[in-house]
């Protein structure tokens, strides 16, 4: 049996023994309940219980193949098995007013995105979100700690409530990771129609020396108008069953001032750092019919063109430099079963990555989703391709770096308790 049989094998085998699986008392839409419920481990205190801590465990298990990426020439197939997401989250809470929320993660090295092979990260635990959420009004609400700025609606959308097999790969800006430190303002207002975000961040973090020209925040602005059933929530979801009817708009706008130089090495030529995003979600169930979900987004980061400088800072290149692009993708959830089949299909030009200037990136995926518990126990298998405009190996002042064309398939279990 080749390799790729045996990796091909694995996959199903692992898939039918999730489908397998038994299931409990169906809904409308053939999804099961799990035998926990809905509601996390709780603990509540006070003398009249107002306050509340309850503990949630999050993870997703993959099984990813990819066509190179292995061998001496990089062109022998690659299989990775690990933990995409590995979570432990602690939510709080003392009367309506005052919540807070933790979570830690523990990273596993994972296929990188663009690259023939290599981990994104070593293995380590890193806390991902620490906030503590002050609630006056439905009008006015401040989140202050650790968590997700207020760019693109792709970054807010829960990991565990996905539509694909994950978000963007490309769609993070420069210097930050999903994450940021700092303090927000929002609110919803009209009856929940619109929602309004500010918030000041780190951005790129405060170093010493001459690695960057000046420590300043990161600010963000972010609206959305909202015409069906409202979000209302600081987190979005890609998809919700057909629980609701949805249809909003949102756009937002991001900027953090003399964030790199053009010329790090003569602390030359300081540039700022913009971006901006428009998005749109639309989510309708069809009585007897399924439930049909589809989304898009454009967006686009600006540096000033650092990455022509002779030499630029290692952030205003690659994936998470300078770029712009959209992404649109859809799904559609079967009446009386818990299945669900979806496409995304991406395109985005970067300034500058892996040493090839105005690279165009074309991705397109397709796969589906089995709820067996909801989104608490839920299976996804995904193809997705990933088409370089410019092929071959590039050589600059400081590396040289091949790019190819590649596909991959990923069957990944998803696990809430």
């Amino acid at each position: 049996m080749t390799k790729t049989n045996y990796c091909i094998g694995l996959l199903l085998a692992f898939s039918l023994a999730i489908l397998a699986s038994p299931v409990l008392a169906e809904d409308d839409k053939g999804m099961t309940a799990p035998p926990w419920g809905d509601a996390a481990a709780r603990i509540t205190f006070g003398d009249e219980d107002e306050g509340a801590l309850q503990i949630q465990y999050k993870g997703q298990f993959r099984m990813h193949y990819r066509d190179i990426g292995s061998g001496q020439d990089g062109t022998d197939s690659t299989t990775n098995l690990g933990f995409r997401r590995n979570r432990l989250a602690f939510m709080g809470a003392w009367s309506d007013k005052v919540s807070l929320y933790v979570q830690g993660e523990f990273a596993e090295p994972n296929l990188a995105p663009v690259d023939f092979s290599g981990a994104t990260f070593d293995n380590n635990f890193q806390l991902l979100d620490a906030a503590v959420r002050f609630s006056f009004s439905d009008a006015f609400k401040v989140t202050v700690g650790r968590f997700k700025y207020n760019l693109s609606r792709e970054n807010l959308e829960e990991c565990e409530a996905a539509l694909t097999l994950d978000r963007s790969l490309f769609i993070r800006p420069s210097y930050v990771a999903t994450r940021d430190d700092g303090i927000a303002i929002w609110g919803n207002l009209f009856g929940d129609r619109f929602q309004y975000r500010v918030d000041a961040m780190e951005g790129r973090q405060a170093v010493a020396g001459l690695v960057a020209p000046s420590s300043s925040p990161r600010y963000s602005a972010r609206g959305h108008v909202t015409l069906l059933e409202p979000e209302n929530r600081y987190g979005y979801k890609a998809t919700y069953l057909g629980d609701k009817k949805v249809l909003t708009v949102g756009a937002a706008y991001q900027i953090e001032p003399e964030v790199t130089y053009v010329d790090v090495d003569n602390q030359f030529g300081k540039e700022d750092y913009q971006a901006w995003t428009v998005d749109g979600f639309f989510e309708y169930p069809l009585k007897g019919a399924g439930t049909v979900t589809a989304s898009a987004a454009y967006e686009k980061v600006d540096l000033g063109g650092a990455y022509q400088g002779a030499n630029p800072d290692n952030g205003a290149t690659g994936l998470f430099g300078e770029k712009n692009g959209w992404y649109a993708k859809g799904g559609y959830l079967f009446p009386g079963t818990p299945l669900q089949f979806f496409g995304r299909y991406e395109k985005w030009r970067f300034a500058c990555l892996n040493n090839v200037f105005d690279q165009i990136v074309d991705w397109y995926g397709f796969g589906a989703n089995y709820y067996v518990w909801g989104q608490n126990l839920k299976l996804t298998a995904e193809w997705s391709k990933t088409d370089f405009d410019q092929e071959g190996t590039f050589t600059s002042l400081r590396s040289t770096r091949t790019t190819k064309d590649f596909s991959q398939f990923v069957v990944q279990m998803q696990f809430i308790f």
